[in-house]
């Protein structure tokens, strides 16, 4: 089984590269070939692009959401987000370029795809590389649920 871990997010824009932080912290434990941890500044069909051939995906990203505090960490099905939104004005979400590809006879998509997303109450406008006091203390439990998230996907694989 292939699994990739995405980083999704933009260092230089604060708390929104919380992805890019953690997915840093989750390569300096994993160390398995079949499973890629990388970082992407992307959404919609480039995002698409980089999952294509894995058996699954977990995606670690910042996700604003008036629900929960600040720095809250929740795991997320990528099917519970209706209007998941590009960072390209001019491109699509990432579930509508999933649609989008599966009716054009796509079949290398992830079988699965998660969501491990850092809640925040609004998203960074200010450039800045660190992360805010919450957001810096949520990163253990993000790696940890991570972790858990690949250990859970392995388990299911060897039923």
């Amino acid at each position: 089984m292939k699994i990739i871990i995405l980083g999704i997010g933009n260092e230089i824009l604060g708390d929104d590269g919380v992805g890019v932080h953690i997915a840093h912290e989750v390569k300096k434990i994993i160390d398995n070939p079949h499973i890629i941890v990388d970082e992407a500044i992307t959404g919609g069909m480039n995002l698409l692009d980089l999952l294509l051939g894995y058996d699954k995906a977990i995606l670690i990203d910042a996700v604003k959401s008036d629900e929960g505090k600040h720095g809250d960490v929740t795991r997320i099905p990528l099917g519970d987000f209706t209007t998941m939104h590009s960072c390209n004005p001019h491109d699509v979400s990432l579930t509508e370029a999933i649609d989008m590809a599966k009716k054009m006879g796509e079949t290398r998509i992830p079988d699965e795809i998660v969501v491990i997303g850092v809640l925040l109450k609004e998203m960074p406008c200010e450039f800045g590389e660190e992360l805010s006091p919450e957001i810096v203390a949520a990163v253990p439990k993000a790696v940890e649920m991570t972790l858990n998230e690949v250990e859970h996907m392995q388990n299911l694989m060897m039923r």
